[in-house]
């Protein structure tokens, strides 16, 4: 692992409470903060060079192993958040994404988030060595 942690390996995105995130008191639901997660780390991948494309041409998956996820206040309705990524963590196989919900408006750390990641060949479900050039990329050699 580096010390040194390239700027692509860094996600800021918004995220905008619906009515379909929330439960009937108007809170956000504990799972839907995963969905947030997951549209984050999946910019972040693309931001990497880990493409829809890249992913169909390679049939290599990022592969979710282990979330640990604190929940510290809640959304509700109609309330803008920020979900912040950033890869933290690599060796071998695996690598490790940390992830922080904040809501803007006032500042307010709501979720924090630790997910461990590794690559797989599909449809094998063999792992896959992080590419050379990880984290500055995650652009993949076809198998």
């Amino acid at each position: 692992m580096s010390n040194s942690i390239p700027a692509n390996c860094y996600i800021s995105t918004e995220i905008q409470v619906m009515y379909f995130d929330t439960d009937a008191g108007g809170v956000v639901h504990n799972i839907v903060y995963l969905r947030f997660i997951e549209t984050a780390r999946t910019l972040l991948a693309i931001q990497m060079g880990l493409s829809f494309e890249e992913i169909e041409r390679t049939g290599i998956h990022p592969v979710v192993t282990r979330t640990e996820i604190d929940y510290k206040r809640p959304a509700r309705l109609g309330e803008s958040l920020q979900v912040i990524g950033r890869v933290v963590e690599w060796s071998g196989i695996r690598f490790w994404v940390e992830f922080e919900v904040v809501r803007p408006s006032d500042n307010a750390l709501l979720v924090t988030c630790r997910q461990a990641l590794a690559l797989v060949q599909m449809p094998t479900g063999k792992p896959v060595r992080l590419p050379a050039g990880f984290p500055a990329s995650l652009a993949l050699e076809a198998k």
